[in-house]
């Protein structure tokens, strides 16, 4: 049903299509086509309305709270997209009648979506139909649309019903008190909604415009008011041939827009009313090529990647991951940041993991630092949050959440999930309470971010406060055994969620002590070259004391080791020892999770079979700490009992099959990583797309087969196209300056664009280089 290689000429590869209408698979493309602009997200259910469909609003950083039994989520704002279409006395209906030319795409360079097709009555009645939207990337509050009928064989009364539909729920969760509504001057609309819990103010303003055959007139039209929901009649008769044009122009702010500031709800509405009126003046065409000029300016000039490929596939599948990073992430404002589905569906809440830092971040802070910088200010204004856990676990420091919503929400992760296969009981989620390995995680991201941008401003104000803050709670995490006189970490999740309960995951403890050991060091130099700062931080968190419990301990971490006879890592204390069982079926599997048709999550927990990367992603992260004899073992050893059951699993295996040298298998991974939403599945996107994929698809790209990579501060440039890649450019930054990398099959050239440093260095293949303007590197490593 999904068509990818539509697009010709100047939209090759930017164009994902739907050729055909099925209301089964209704998810897939409200999910993939999703439009945004990092405020709001709207999911892309078509305008008429089907059963099974899925209409989610959101705004970025609005959670509330049902009551005290259900944690915080986005709440699904009122619904401005559906029309009621009736043509003749015949409601718009495509699984009644005939659809001849149907297509449904969303250009991924403009930010368009587009359907069109004609419908056939059993009458014989025929109308061509035609739909667009956007949403802006230049006004973050505005939403256009434009429908336009045309009659081919018969004069036609024609009626419509749109408006401002309030009565939406999150999954029957009902997040507004009913709010005013409004008619101004006889023709633009207005909605309020206000969060029940967080009492946040929602506006919703529309106007809706009419043309027969580019003519401007006005239809007979009555307005309504129903519970939650405000919206007009609209009635006209259009004769054959004629095209009838609707142009529907909406609008969305919120009182927690921080450009607003401390306003009244009253003075809200006039600004949002008078907001809604000065744009929709300009017209759909205006506002949409404002739009796509921030497209081209914003997104593709900034980001844009260039893919020679034998599969033209994996150029659009970047454009993909692109275009998705772009509309899911908040970076009009530090106080939010992304969630699992970013704002494409109500799985996981709108919640933020550490997806973020790991498989997302890494695009920003290469790609535009300031975006990096804000999503990572998120972390430092939610320390209160963080402190609120750890005190009430009895630690000490920053203790991140599993999943985070509001700055001070603290932890929000959900207490139980799906059904248990064998007591048929809830199970218990103890990520929330037990998966902590998020706090160096964040350490682990604001490292990065300072490596790659020397962002000293960063880190005198927030960056160095975090990492210590991090350290101080590893430190108190830690477990003295008497028995073998080391610290241990009992009682975890680490990445692999399919171990609960595990004693020293390998990937928790080499993080906790990465993060110890580095808060230790930037302590050190603090307090040799920035004594002001190390005084400021010495009074908030007791340093000097804090850093000899760092320096003491710090070497009696029990860190797990390669085994003699193997060099196989143990996951955790006991994972070697767990049963094996045949895990063919499962690894051959169309779907994930499909271990649990057989078995329950304890079972599970009894075998040796990983849900995702856990030790490979702790490779990925600290490379300079194994040897590659290391890794390659590991990589044998526990690949095969990986299911790859979460999406986050698969880049990293691609990333490190580069780092081992197998290419073909490199290009497999990212090719079924790229698939997770643009494959044939067409249920796997029915909750949201999965964001943090698409930052890994850019990983496997960028880290992988470019070979960007940062070793204690030193950028490393080691290309490693895939075989049946020829050509592959690439920008990134590198401390303030813009650079231009381009591989092929004989050489690398690393151009500076923007020469804010007079030199910069980088390795290649052991070798040092210094790049001034322009340089180009053989690939049989001599310099050009």
């Amino acid at each position: 049903m999904m068509n990818y290689d539509t697009g010709s000429e100047e939209w090759k590869n930017w164009i994902i299509s739907e050729r055909s209408f099925n209301k089964k698979y209704l998810g897939k493309c409200e999910s993939i086509m999703v439009l945004g602009n990092g405020y709001m997200g709207v999911r892309s259910a078509t305008e008429e309305a089907y059963i099974g469909e899925k209409r989610n609003t959101f705004v970025a950083g609005t959670f509330n709270r049902f009551d005290q039994n259900e944690v915080t989520e986005l709440p699904n704002a009122a619904d401005l997209i559906q029309l009621d279409i009736e043509v003749n006395g015949e409601v718009l209906d495509l699984t009644k009648g005939t659809i001849h030319n149907y297509n449904r795409q969303l250009n991924l360079r403009t930010g368009e979506l587009c359907r069109s097709f004609t419908w056939v009555l059993t009458s014989g009645e025929e109308y061509d139909f035609r739909f667009k939207r956007f949403i802006s990337l230049v006004d973050l509050h505005l939403i256009g649309q434009k429908i336009e009928i045309i009659p081919r064989n018969c004069n036609s009364s024609i009626k419509i019903t749109s408006g401002i539909n309030g009565q939406l729920t999150n999954s029957g969760v009902q997040h507004f008190s009913e709010g005013d509504q409004r008619l101004y001057e006889n023709k633009y609309l207005q909605l309020v909604q206000t969060t029940t819990e967080s009492k946040i103010d929602f506006l919703m303003n529309m106007v809706h415009n009419f043309k027969i055959n580019e003519q401007i007139f006005t239809p007979e039209s009555m307005i309504h008011m129903d519970r939650r929901k405000i919206y007009f009649h609209f009635d006209t008769s259009v004769n054959k041939g004629q095209t009838l044009m609707l142009e529907k122009i909406s609008t969305i702010q919120t009182s927690r827009d921080r450009n607003l500031g401390n306003i009244s709800l009253r003075e809200l509405k006039n600004i949002s009313y008078a907001h809604l009126k000065k744009q929709s003046s300009k017209g759909y065409e205006t506002l949409f090529i404002e739009s796509v000029k921030a497209w081209e300016t914003r997104v593709w000039k900034q980001y844009g990647m260039e893919i020679e490929s034998e599969h033209e596939f994996d150029q659009l599948a970047i454009r993909f991951a692109h275009y998705h990073l772009t509309i899911m992430t908040p970076a009009h404002d530090n106080r939010m940041n992304i969630g699992a589905k970013g704002l494409s569906g109500e799985g996981y809440k709108g919640h933020t993991f550490w997806d973020t830092e790991i498989f997302i971040l890494p695009f920003w802070i290469y790609s535009a630092p300031k975006t990096a910088r804000s999503l990572l200010e998120y972390r430092f204004f939610s320390l209160s949050g963080a402190h609120k856990k750890a005190n009430e676990n009895g630690y000490k420091g920053a203790m991140y959440p599993w999943e985070s919503a509001w700055l001070d929400d603290g932890e929000v992760t959900p207490v139980w999930g799906a059904a248990d296969i064998v007591t048929g009981e809830q199970t218990k989620i103890w990520s929330g309470f037990i998966e902590q390995h998020i706090t160096a995680d964040v350490a682990y991201a604001v490292r990065q971010y300072f490596q790659v941008t020397n962002d000293n401003e960063f880190m005198n104000e927030f960056g160095f406060e975090l990492l210590f803050d991090t350290a101080k709670f590893w430190c108190s995490r830690l477990e003295w055994s008497i028995k073998d006189r080391q610290y241990h970490i009992n009682d975890v999740v680490g990445p692999d969620e399919y171990k609960e309960h595990v004693n020293n995951n390998a990937f928790t403890n080499y993080m906790a002590y990465w993060t110890m050991k580095n808060a230790l060091a930037y302590a050190h130099l603090l307090k040799k070259q920035k004594q002001s700062i190390f005084q400021k931080l010495n009074a908030k968190l007791n340093l000097t004391k804090e850093m000899l419990k760092w320096e003491e301990r710090l070497e009696l971490i029990y860190l797990p080791k390669p085994t003699a006879n193997n060099l196989v890592i143990p996951q955790d204390d006991t994972y070697l020892q767990k049963k094996e069982i045949d895990l063919t079926k499962y690894k051959e599997q169309d779907e994930v999770g499909t271990i649990f048709n057989d078995y329950n999550l304890e079972q599970v927990n009894e075998i040796q079979v990983s849900k995702q990367a856990d030790i490979m992603a702790l490779f990925y992260l600290l490379e300079d700490y194994f040897s590659s004899e290391v890794k390659a073992a590991n990589w044998n050893y526990y690949e095969p009992k990986t299911l790859h059951d979460s999406s986050l699993s698969l880049s990293i295996h691609s990333v490190l099959a580069s780092d081992l040298g197998d290419s073909n298998l490199a290009y497999r991974l990212f090719k079924k990583a790229s698939t997770i939403d643009l494959g044939s599945n067409m249920k796997s996107s029915d909750h949201g797309i999965h964001a943090a994929s698409l930052g890994g698809i850019w990983q496997c790209v960028v880290n992988g087969f470019g070979g960007i990579r940062v070793l204690e501060g030193q950028l490393r440039i080691e290309p490693k196209l895939p075989e049946n890649w020829s050509k592959l450019v690439f920008p990134i930054y590198w401390h303030g300056d813009r650079l231009k990398v381009v591989i092929t099959k004989e050489s690398v050239i690393i151009e500076n664009i923007t020469k804010e440093n007079k030199r910069i260095e980088f390795l290649n293949h052991e070798n040092l280089y210094i790049l001034i303007d322009k340089i180009t590197i053989q690939h049989n490593h001599s310099e050009k």
